[in-house]
């Protein structure tokens, strides 16, 4: 049996890194990351490509765009893919990945690591050996993030550990597998839904999304300023969610100005487990029947802000946008709107 075939694309980010004398940099050309893991190379065909080389903090929208047309372009001649990427922004990425190739038949797998790979204690050879294992045995499709032995759906994935080696976790949902070589134990293969069709490209993206996060005493008029810039506002509230109209610093109804102004206005919870709920306290009731707003339910963070960004490109007609936002890709959302928590 031929060897699958697996392109490997860098990024940069810790696993790539050398220390500069000012910090660590990412400086490390692929052959020199698999100079490390030449066991890989007993599963499978690997080819690499560099497409960045840099710091994960400076990830962009428009490097989104740079991975999915980099994969577009060899999708037909490789079974699966796998990205290096830093960890500080690679929650997101897979968010986005997620979104911007959908119904993928093939893995496209972000791993990174807490050390570069250089070092001796680095997580890094482990978690990229898992990633092409991952790849190259079964049928798993679809976008994963994957680190510390643990396949995450890549539109569940978020950092919650700044230094440990299990730094990523799946936030409301299972994960995809646990990798223990020789072998997987997987839990969940497919996205949910049947049989895909193929995949599907997608080569715009609108970075207009804010995301503001509500501490006591932050002013209202926030929001007007920050409705002059982005066309959608994410508001991290409290627990099951809510907008405060206390009338000292009344929220809501800068809240009314702007949705009364074409802004999209989605309502998400601080809370990293279970979701949100709006239909459950006053501050939430009193929010839906008065403006037009979307809820975050049991989607991160990640997933809400890179799926309005990719939605913002097809459209700004709330009840259009409200369709797809609750539109379930790649295993993102299972809870929704009215749909009690406990």
């Amino acid at each position: 049996m031929a060897l699958k075939r697996i392109l490997l694309l860098t990024t940069g980010g810790t696993l790539a890194a050398k220390d500069s004398g000012a910090g660590l940099i990412p400086n490390m050309a692929p052959d020199e990351i698999l100079r490390f893991i030449p066991e890989i190379g007993h599963f499978c065909d690997v080819k690499a490509l560099e497409i960045l080389n840099i710091d994960s903090s400076n990830i962009q929208p428009e490097d989104w765009l740079l991975m999915m047309r980099t994969i577009r372009d060899y999708y037909d001649d490789f079974d699966g893919f796998v990205i290096t990427h830093g960890t500080d922004t690679m929650a997101y990425t897979a968010s986005a990945l997620s979104y911007l190739i959908q119904n993928s038949l093939k893995p496209i797998v972000l791993t990174g690591s807490q050390k570069p790979i250089a070092s001796k204690d680095s997580d890094a050879r482990q978690n990229i050996f898992d990633a092409f294992w991952f790849c190259a045995h079964g049928e798993n499709a679809g976008v994963y993030l994957m680190f510390d032995g643990k396949a995450i759906i890549g539109s569940r994935a978020s950092k919650v550990k700044s230094k440990s080696m299990d730094a990523f976790e799946s936030i409301n949902h299972p994960i995809a597998a646990l990798i223990h070589y020789p072998k997987a134990a997987i839990h969940l293969g497919r996205e949910e839904g049947g049989e895909r069709e193929g995949p599907l490209f997608f080569d715009d993206i609108r970075p207009g999304v804010f995301l503001l996060k509500l501490i006591p005493g932050i002013e209202p008029n926030i929001l007007e300023y920050v409705g002059q810039y982005y066309d959608a506002i994410v508001i991290e509230s409290y627990g099951m969610g809510g907008v405060p109209f206390a009338d000292r610093r009344n929220f809501l109804e800068q809240v009314r100005r702007l949705a009364s102004k074409g802004k999209i206005l989605a309502i998400a919870t601080q809370v990293k487990s279970e979701g949100s709920d709006l239909s459950v306290y006053e501050v939430g009731m009193k929010a839906l029947q008065s403006v037009p707003l979307l809820q975050s339910m049991d989607m991160t963070i990640e997933a809400v802000v890179t799926k309005l960004m990719w939605i913002l490109a097809k459209t700004k007609d709330f009840k259009e946008v409200e369709k797809l936002f609750y539109m379930p890709v790649n295993n993102d959302i299972s809870l929704f709107p009215g749909t009690l928590l406990s």
